[in-house]
Formats: structure tokens, C-alpha cells, sequence
């Protein structure tokens, strides 16, 4: 079978504004217990690995399986952390061994009277067969910070 090589590439933005204070959503983040509460699949997935190391520089790893599906596979650097204020990751992601994507998040914590303001700007190239993803990790970062949001409440 040949491959297709080709690339393509995916901008988004989204915003949430969540009810509680800019340390709350910061901790999250920063804090491995509270990130493996909310992040990944939950019960969709039968995680296989899973590296926490928050701090520029830091690896993070999460991978596991979707229950009669693929192996879905993700490796981020941190890039840049100000506490309370940003944090900047590149990332990698793997489908069933393939490596499908790299792309550049920003996460911005704003505080607002009532609570924070939380902005993910991603810039993402797609390789291959997978060129047409973009919309796909959208949609998955949308249900991400959904999980944040209820997390959080």
C-alpha cells in the first residue's frame, strides 16, 4: 500500500470562561493528581501510559486504547510556564503507532471578576492520511475543556 504524502495544517481558538479562580484552573493544569481527574478519554479509554513532568522542558505522555478502537498516543514539551498566566506545549500525536500530527498550544489563564478566562490557541500540522484532521482535534479539545469545566464545578 502506498501512502499519500501530504501536509495540512489547522488554526483554532476557544474560550471558556469557567467560575472559579485563575489558581483553581492554573492547578488543574499543574498538579498531576488534578489532571489525570479530568484529562484524556475517562472511561472511553484503557490507559497504557502516562508521564506527568510540569515545568519548561517537562514530557508529558499519555496514551491508551479506545475500547474496540485505536491506540491513540499524545507527547508534549513544555515550551514556556508563568505561573498563574500561560503555558506553552508543542505535541505530538500517535494513532495506532502512526504519527499523525505536531502542533503548538498556547493556554492563557485570565482573571475576571467572577472567575477566569481560559484561552487554547493551536496551530497543528497534519501528515499523511490523517491531512484532514484538523476539525477532528478540535472537536476533541472542545470535549477536553468541557471535562475542565465539569471537573471544576
Amino acid at each position: 500500500m502506498t501512502i499519500e504524502r501530504r501536509l495540512a495544517r489547522a488554526d483554532f481558538t476557544l474560550t471558556r470562561d469557567y467560575p472559579v479562580a485563575v489558581e483553581r484552573v492554573w492547578d488543574s493544569f499543574a498538579e498531576e493528581k488534578q489532571k489525570l481527574a479530568w484529562w484524556g478519554g475517562g472511561d472511553a479509554v484503557t490507559p497504557s501510559e502516562w508521564a506527568f513532568d510540569f515545568r519548561v522542558g517537562g514530557r508529558d505522555v499519555a496514551e491508551g486504547q479506545f475500547h474496540d478502537g485505536p491506540i491513540s498516543r499524545y507527547e508534549a514539551r513544555y515550551t514556556d510556564i508563568v505561573e498563574h498566566n500561560r503555558i506553552v506545549t508543542t505535541y505530538d500525536m500517535w494513532l495506532d503507532g502512526i504519527h499523525m500530527s505536531t502542533s503548538v498550544a498556547s493556554l492563557e489563564f485570565e482573571p475576571l471578576v467572577e472567575g477566569t478566562r481560559f484561552t487554547h490557541v493551536e496551530h497543528g500540522v497534519f501528515f499523511d492520511q490523517f491531512w484532514a484532521d484538523g476539525a477532528n482535534r478540535e472537536t476533541g479539545t472542545r470535549g477536553l475543556l468541557d471535562a475542565l469545566g465539569k471537573y471544576l464545578a
